[in-house]
């Protein structure tokens, strides 16, 4: 059993404090992403329950037992890097060997690891070339193999993916999934790339600031967000938002419409709807076209509301629109978030926060 426990975990470096008091439980088996943009935290999270830092406060266990106190090797991790780490004067073979020597294993024991995660990751051909005879999606196979050769309790990714081409990202994707699943490998995967995220996820924390701001599965982060940073940070293009303004009676007025929402709220809200849940009508939120982009399956349109609020429509590709036409466009109602302006926290319309 592999259950990873993280407990009150905070890193100060100086006077900066990157985490604070992070707590988050991941199941056996489990592939549990990090998401955050660039600075949240989240590698820094990552290599304190590799070991390669220490944490400030706080306690990492997995599988029952506290390891932030024993080094590394203690720790029965493994760890694949964005940079590959493949050894340049060592063949593929010996590449994925190298851990396996450290052990001091037979020869017949790391002969079979070797085949057997090199033929997983589909570069059983290539195990006599050495790294400068690969390309970099194949190196990255390496690093992949060599991790699960170990067969360790947990396997640790910093942004694996980030350094290859988009349709090699795409292929690596799915065969990580698989491949990892295989394995009955407990995951943490570190990404700024919600894709890969949504894509590769049994559950996703989204890291803000060194704050843990949501945990859940990619539908419910993606379909409700928790606060307003979430829902502007995941989706492509993210959500869309406005202020409302109470009329009363779980009336809202936005943008001189009026939307059912919170009864029990006062004052203003941000009104939030993704771009996909838009539809033009007669009768909606009065918008300007300013720019329409077709990208094949559907068409992306930049509005504005009342000459300065950007807001955006993904609309069906055989929508005819062009730039300088005054829209309205129609939320789908069940679809439809509301955020505190000052907490900036989801607010339910089913009278409850």
């Amino acid at each position: 059993m592999a259950e990873i426990q993280i407990k009150g975990v905070a890193k100060h470096f100086g006077s900066y404090q990157a985490l604070h008091s992070i707590d988050l439980a991941i199941s056996d088996q489990e592939f549990m992403v990090l998401l955050g943009a660039s600075g949240c935290g989240k590698t820094t999270l990552l290599r304190i329950i590799a070991g390669l830092e220490s944490p400030s406060k706080g306690e990492v266990w997995i599988g029952g037992k506290r390891i932030d106190h024993l080094p590394p090797r203690e720790r029965g991790i493994a760890m694949v890097f964005q940079n590959y780490a493949v050894f340049p004067h060592l063949t593929v073979f010996e590449n994925i060997a190298f851990g396996l020597r450290m052990q001091k294993l037979d020869n017949k024991a790391v002969t079979e690891r070797v085949e057997r995660n090199a033929e997983l990751m589909h570069i059983a051909p290539l195990l006599q070339r050495y790294s400068g005879q690969l390309s970099g999606g194949q190196r990255q196979r390496v690093a992949v193999a060599r991790a699960l050769a170990m067969e360790p309790d947990v396997i640790l990714m910093d942004e694996p993916l980030s350094n290859l081409d988009a349709l090699l990202r795409l292929e690596m994707r799915a065969e990580l999934k698989g491949v990892l699943a295989q394995s009955r490998t407990t995951t943490i995967y570190v990404t700024h790339d919600q894709v890969e995220a949504m894509s590769l996820a049994d559950r996703i924390a989204v890291m803000h600031e060194g704050h843990m701001v949501q945990t859940a599965n990619p539908t419910e982060v993606y379909h409700d967000p928790a606060t307003h940073f979430v829902g502007s940070f995941i989706g492509n293009p993210p959500m869309n938002f406005l202020r409302a303004q109470a009329l009363g009676n779980g009336q809202w007025q936005v943008a001189g419409k009026s939307f059912t929402g919170p009864a029990q709220q006062t004052g203003s809200l941000a009104f939030a709807i993704r771009p996909e849940n838009l539809e033009p009508a007669a009768d909606g939120i009065p918008v300007s076209v300013r720019v329409v982009e077709p990208l094949g399956p559907h068409v992306l349109v930049t509005c504005t509301v009342d000459d300065n609020h950007l807001f955006r429509a993904v609309l069906d590709s055989r929508t005819t629109v062009k730039a300088g036409d005054q829209l309205h466009l129609n939320p789908q109602p069940e679809s439809i978030r509301w955020f505190d302006t000052a907490t900036g926290m989801a607010v339910s319309a089913r009278n409850k926060q």
